[in-house]
């Protein structure tokens, strides 16, 4: 008997998984906000060396604003002031002379910078002065935030699989909003960096717990439609926070502002159910019988428990061992296991390198930010519909593979353009976008499909951590662009392709039950 047999009876896709899925829809915003915001505090708004020092002197103090730049900061090529240098001394001259002479000593900037706040009242960069030789620590603090979700994936893979879905998706909604509010109030960059690793650390438990949670109390045929909108929650979140970006130009309030809708997860958990599939797998019977009854009450299938008794669940799961503890080291114990452990694990580092490498590089197409990371979130819609008819249609393999070759196309084409046509470039990045979000959704889903469920919630987790990896690298990767322009996107395109690779080699899951072991995986043909 499978627990497919049960949800059969008591409504696989009623009120009770319905209200599962609402839930899990509530506690993504934040998630997302907080994997998009690094973008948003981390801009490096225009600036230049302060020379305010010079006020006391009485010729620069009778300039005007546009003079006093001239004799004190050095002109670029383009005409634009230098951001890094100024002059040694007041170079009266200039304005006398138009020419910006090459041979005037210059400088590194003496007493710090002076930022242009037309846009944003304060970032990162202009908190701590990380502009000049210090810009690049704007991208590793979106490393160190990476990071801590790839460390939080793993984590929260085994103490889910070991305390239950339910208990640490709450560790994960307080953790998260406990960390994100303490890091505004930081002292130093150092501090920061130190609470954002936390923060990621902390949330990322509420990617893997909601998703595997809506999977496993949902039938076959309405899986997929979950699947679509467990990651519609993403393209809403990040939708929203463009408009809430938009509005609030502080980093601190803006970190505030999408941190506090947590407390509304907080509240809204106590609504969700434990896994019944996890229970049964950990010999807990009653507890499970418990959520069956509870879910057939609410799908209006009361009748229906006259015939699902507890010792029928317990036989559902019949678990090597007599029900002991599953850990990480089952993902490779056995041959078919480990295969599908390692295959599954390129791939989605290679999905999440893609999309986030992407998504990063938002600002350097010269348009809008706001607008673009809107629109970046817009054509997750139309991506993810599509997603929905293939899924039945064409499989989740051919899917994923469909997608990545698309972005790899998308990424390779923008080399060829040149960067004065920045809606051209944004056009075809959009369209990069969509494809490696399509792709994401659906390893996510195909995922969740091929793992048993003795080993589910580990598998995600394992999963979450190399993908957590590839996010995390891929700040890094954009900075290879000051070696050659295009080498990031020559790069992600290779890993597009070798993800398209991977999971041709995966096998199919539509139509099919959920493995719940071991057993179950190495006796497919």
């Amino acid at each position: 008997m499978k627990f497919e047999d049960v949800l059969s009876v008591i409504n696989g896709f009623g009120t009770f998984q319905k209200t599962v899925l609402l839930n899990s829809f509530i506690g993504r915003f934040s998630l997302v906000s907080h994997f998009v915001l690094n973008i948003f505090i981390s801009v490096i708004p225009s600036h230049h060396c302060d020379f305010s020092a010079l006020d006391n002197d009485n010729a620069f103090g009778n300039l005007t604003q546009e003079e006093r730049l001239r004799v004190s900061i050095p002109q670029d090529k383009d005409g634009t002031f230098s951001s890094c240098l100024m002059f040694s001394e007041p170079q009266f001259h200039l304005l006398r002379n138009s020419s910006n002479s090459t041979d005037i000593s210059v400088v590194q900037c003496r007493n710090g910078w002076v930022y242009d706040k037309s846009t944003f009242t304060s970032s990162l960069a202009t908190q701590w002065d990380l502009v000049c030789e210090n810009s690049g620590m704007n991208k590793v603090v979106m490393t160190i935030f990476f990071i801590g979700v790839m460390f939080g994936a793993a984590a929260f893979g085994s103490l889910s699989a070991i305390f239950g879905r339910r208990a640490m998706l709450l560790l994960s909604y307080i953790l998260g909003l406990g960390f994100a509010l303490i890091s505004v109030f930081s002292s130093s960059f150092i501090m920061f960096a130190v609470l954002r690793f936390f923060t990621g650390f902390s949330i990322t438990g509420i990617v893997i717990i909601s998703t595997i949670l809506n999977v496993e109390w949902v039938d076959i045929k309405h899986r997929k439609i979950v699947g679509v909108i467990d990651s519609l929650s993403w393209t809403f979140g990040t939708m929203c926070f463009s408009g809430i970006a938009y509005w609030i130009r502080d980093w601190q309030w803006l970190t505030v502002a999408v941190t506090l809708p947590l407390i509304v997860s907080i509240v809204s958990w106590w609504w969700m159910p434990e896994s019944a599939r996890w229970l049964i797998a950990n010999r807990k019977i009653e507890k499970a019988h418990y959520y069956v009854h509870k879910c057939a009450v609410m799908n209006h299938k009361e009748k229906c428990m006259l015939n699902i008794k507890p010792e029928m669940l317990s036989r559902i799961v019949e678990t090597e061992a007599g029900g002991r503890k599953y850990s990480y080291l089952d993902l490779v114990r056995t041959p078919k296991m480990r295969r599908l452990t390692m295959l599954t694990g390129i791939a989605w580092f290679c999905v999440a390198t893609v999309s986030y490498g992407i998504g990063f590089n938002v600002g350097s197409f010269g348009l809008d930010l706001y607008l673009t990371q809107f629109v970046y979130g817009a054509i997750e819609i139309p991506a993810k519909l599509t997603v929905y008819y293939l899924l039945d249609n064409i499989g989740r393999r051919i899917t994923v593979v469909g997608a990545m070759i698309l972005s790899a196309v998308s990424l390779i084409v923008n080399i060829f353009i040149h960067k004065d046509l920045a809606v051209v470039r944004t056009v075809i990045a959009v369209l990069g976008r969509g494809f490696s979000s399509a792709a994401f959704m659906t390893i996510v889903l195909y995922s969740s499909e091929l793992h048993p469920t003795v080993l589910r919630q580990n598998g995600m987790g394992y999963n979450s951590f190399l993908a957590r990896l590839g996010v995390a690298i891929a700040p890094l990767l954009l900075l290879l662009d000051d070696v050659w322009t295009h080498l990031s996107q020559v790069i992600l395109c290779s890993v597009a392709l070798v993800c398209g690779f991977v999971v041709h080699h995966l096998p199919e899951t539509r139509h099919r039950c959920l493995p719940e072991t071991v057993e179950d995986i190495e006796g497919e043909e």
